[in-house]
């Protein structure tokens, strides 16, 4: 299956970042968050359309704001915006 779009890719890379960072496996965090594991990893591939209760679960899971989840896939979306379009071109 490939990537729904950028911004899907951006939050399964947060995802994915913040579970590494707490030292989880995809297998821990499905755990936690009361997922299937090869759910959490289509989410993390930017395969799979999460809802808010499922975004709320994962946050949770990971012991982090919704907001702050969310604020880190923008941050990941502003710096490929980036690099796609430097200053001056």
């Amino acid at each position: 299956m490939k990537p729904k779009s950028l911004e899907h890719v951006a939050l399964g890379r947060a995802i994915r970042e913040l579970r590494r960072s707490a030292g989880i496996s995809q297998e821990g965090l499905a755990d936690r968050s009361r997922l299937h594991r090869t759910y959490v990893g289509g989410i993390e591939r930017g395969e799979r359309n999460v809802s808010f209760g499922n975004l709320l679960k994962l946050a949770k899971a990971l012991g982090v704001r919704p907001s702050a989840l969310l604020a880190r896939s923008e941050s990941f979306l502003a710096a490929s915006d980036q690099e796609a379009n430097p200053p001056g071109r």
